[in-house]
C-alpha cells in the first residue's frame, strides 16, 4: 500500500508571490491568508504576495508566511482526496506538520511562530552569530572539528543534518569561520557561509527557547491524529508532552532531517509531497533515497500534476 508524507519547508524557502495563484482562484485558500492577517493584526498577506522581499525575509515574517502557505497547500491536497500517512517539517516547517496532524490550531500556530521568530531574532545581536553549509564531510569528523573549536572558546555545533554530504553548522561568527577552515582541512569539499539573521539551532538560541516555552504553556495542544516525525529525535511525536519538549528543544538542537526521512521510509512511505514554495526538501529527500517519489506543490500547475499522478496511484 502506498504511504504518503507531507513535508513542510523551513526558512529560506519564502518568496514574494508565494501561494498567489491559489489565493486568486479560491476563496478557501484566501481564507488562510485573511486569517493570518487577523491573528497577527498586520497585513502579512500583502508581504507574501507583493513584498518587499527584504521585509518578507525577516525571521518573524518569514516564519508565519511559510506556515500559512504550507498549511493552505496541504489542506487543498487533502480536500482533493490526498491524505498523508505521515507529516514532518524542517525546523519552522514542523509547525505546519503539527497543524495538519491536528495537534495545534492554525490560528495558534501562526501566533506562536511569529513570536518564535521575534525571540530568535532577539536572542543574538546581529552580526555576532553565523551559519555555514559544509559539503562532503561526515557528521562525526565534523562534530570533532566543532567540539574542538567550542572548547577553545568559540561555540559552534552541528545544526542541520540534511542529507549525506550536507551538514549545516551554527554558532558565533568566529566559531563558524574557524570551523569552516578546519572542516576543509579535515576533508570537506566546500564550506559555504549562509545568509541568515542568527545562529539557529545552536546553544546560543537557548534564551529564545525558554521564552518560547513560556508561550507554549498558553497554547492548546492535542495528541496528533496523523503521525508527526519530529526534528530533534527523528521519531514520532505521539502526545502533547512529547510535542512540548520537541518545540522547546528544537530551537537550539540539530535538525535530524536525514534520519527523519529515513524513519518515514522505514515505515513504508514512498511518496513525499513538499507543501509550499521551493523545492529544497524534495531535493534533500532524493539525496537520501533516490527510490522514493517526490513532488512539490506551490502553484496550480504543480497541484494538478500531483493530484493526477497520485490519484492514479491510489486508485491503481
Amino acid at each position: 500500500m502506498t504511504k504518503i508524507a507531507f513535508i513542510f519547508p523551513g526558512q529560506g524557502s519564502q518568496q514574494v508571490g508565494m501561494g498567489q495563484e491559489f489565493v486568486q482562484n479560491s476563496e478557501e485558500s484566501k481564507a488562510y491568508y485573511d486569517q493570518a492577517d487577523k491573528v497577527l493584526q498586520f497585513e502579512l498577506s500583502k508581504l507574501m504576495l507583493n513584498g518587499p522581499v527584504e521585509e518578507l525575509t525577516l525571521t518573524y515574517n518569514a516564519q508565519p508566511a511559510l506556515l500559512t502557505t504550507g498549511v493552505m497547500v496541504a489542506k487543498k491536497l487533502m480536500d482533493a482526496g490526498i491524505q498523508p500517512d505521515y507529516t514532518a517539517g524542517h525546523s519552522l516547517g514542523e509547525y505546519g506538520s503539527l497543524v495538519i496532524s491536528g495537534a495545534i490550531s492554525f490560528e495558534d500556530a501562526v501566533q506562536i511562530v511569529h513570536k518564535r521568530g521575534l525571540y530568535m531574532n532577539e536572542a543574538v545581536p546581529a552580526g555576532q552569530g553565523a551559519m555555514a553549509a559544509i559539503l562532503g564531510l561526515a557528521a562525526e569528523p565534523l562534530k570533532e572539528v566543532c567540539d574542538k573549536i567550542t572548547s577553545e572558546g568559540d561555540p559552534v555545533q552541528l545544526a542541520n543534518l540534511n542529507c549525506p554530504g550536507q551538514i549545516v553548522i551554527s554558532g558565533t561568527k568566529d566559531g563558524v569561520e574557524k570551523a569552516c577552515v578546519a572542516a576543509k582541512e579535515a576533508g570537506a569539499k566546500r564550506a559555504i557561509p549562509l545568509v541568515v539573521s542568527g545562529p539557529f539551532h545552536s546553544e546560543l538560541m537557548r534564551g529564545a527557547s525558554e521564552k518560547l516555552g513560556e508561550e507554549l504553556k498558553n497554547v492548546q495542544l492535542t495528541d496528533p491524529q496523523i503521525p508527526v516525525v519530529g526534528n530533534v529525535w527523528a521519531q514520532e511525536l505521539k502526545d502533547v508532552s512529547s510535542i512540548q519538549h520537541e518545540l522547546v528543544e528544537q530551537v537550539y538542537s540539530p535538525v535530524q532531517w536525514e534520519n527523519s526521512v529515513k524513519y518515514m521510509i522505514e515505515q513504508g512511505v514512498s511518496i513525499f509531497i513538499e507543501c509550499g514554495p521551493g523545492k529544497v526538501l524534495s531535493g534533500l529527500v532524493k539525496k537520501i533515497d533516490r527510490s522514493v517519489k517526490t513532488y512539490c506543490v506551490y502553484d496550480e500547475a504543480s497541484f494538478n500534476e500531483v493530484v493526477e499522478a497520485i490519484g492514479g496511484e491510489l486508485i491503481g
